[in-house]
């Protein structure tokens, strides 16, 4: 189960409108300068690495069991302390296993990439240009995720013969449920900074560049990528848009060569939803 927040948000205003306007007309110039896509990754290059093909499962599982299994233990010995500092050390404890997985990761690279962190696609020079185009790329897909989101809700409307209400982000109901400042900065940082380096660095640092290293192409391993992380989530109503949202991570990965850009598109993405919430709840405002 993925610990970020990757969910957009439902309420629809006139901000919205001039986004979506703005990123509808990013991306039809996107297909235009492209082919229509076609010619959109052809100077891309693989990562060159010596990665063992389990690698990426072994890390992915000691994640999900590892940050599950600290959860459960902290919760334990909380006891009967109260509900949102049971949420807090919990949540703190899961960090910090991600946190560990991120530096294995670190590792890793280093040993097994060309050019170490660089070949991975950690380049600190570069953060404020991927910054600037992350937001751009983010900006393009954001009406193509509404819209996989709408599409969903139209379906599944139809199949249910009654009303229905996208399913809410564990993260975004422990900050409606517990208004305690502590808990809500942890989350925040969760799903800001840590949830984005440790998914990234997992699905298309490691998974993303294993599948094309055998491949040899990178349109499947971004969809095959998108697909596994789509599929972590826990609703699978938000399956479709967190598929389309993959697409664009893999693809601006692929395109800059820079593991950062996706981390940033990723981070902006969860601190969007989070702070629809957080602007909702007294004392944000």
């Amino acid at each position: 189960m993925s610990n970020g927040v990757e969910q957009p948000v439902n309420s629809f205003t006139i901000v919205d409108a001039v986004t979506i306007f703005g990123g509808v007309a990013l991306f039809a110039r996107w297909l235009l300068s492209t082919s229509l896509g076609r010619q959109s990754l052809a100077h891309s290059k693989p990562r060159r690495n010596c990665m063992a093909p389990a690698t990426p499962i072994l890390l992915f599982l000691a994640w999900l069991l590892g940050g599950g299994l600290l959860l459960s233990l902290t919760l334990q010995i909380m006891g009967n302390a109260a509900p949102w500092q049971k949420a807090f050390w919990g949540q703190l404890a899961s960090s910090i296993g991600s946190l560990g997985v991120v530096v294995i990761i670190l590792i890793l690279a280093k040993l097994d990439f060309a050019r170490g962190l660089r070949g991975l696609g950690l380049r600190l020079p570069t953060a404020p240009k991927d910054l600037g185009l992350a937001f751009l790329t983010l900006l393009a897909v954001w009406p193509l995720v509404l819209a996989a989101m709408s599409l969903t809700i139209l379906i599944t409307k139809k199949v249910s013969g009654g009303e229905y209400e996208v399913p809410q982000h564990e993260a975004l109901k422990l900050i409606t449920e517990y208004p305690a400042l502590p808990l809500q900065v942890l989350l925040v940082v969760m799903a800001v900074v840590v949830a984005p380096i440790v998914e990234e660095m997992l699905f298309r640092g490691l998974f993303q560049t294993t599948i094309r290293s055998y491949l040899q192409r990178p349109w499947p391993a971004i969809v095959l990528t998108s697909i596994l992380f789509a599929s972590i989530h826990p609703y699978v109503s938000h399956w479709p848009s967190l598929f389309v949202l993959a697409l664009g991570l893999g693809y601006s990965y692929e395109r800059s060569g820079s593991l950062l850009r996706p981390i940033f598109m990723h981070a902006l993405f969860n601190g969007i939803n989070i702070a629809g919430v957080l602007t909702q709840q007294p004392g944000w405002i």
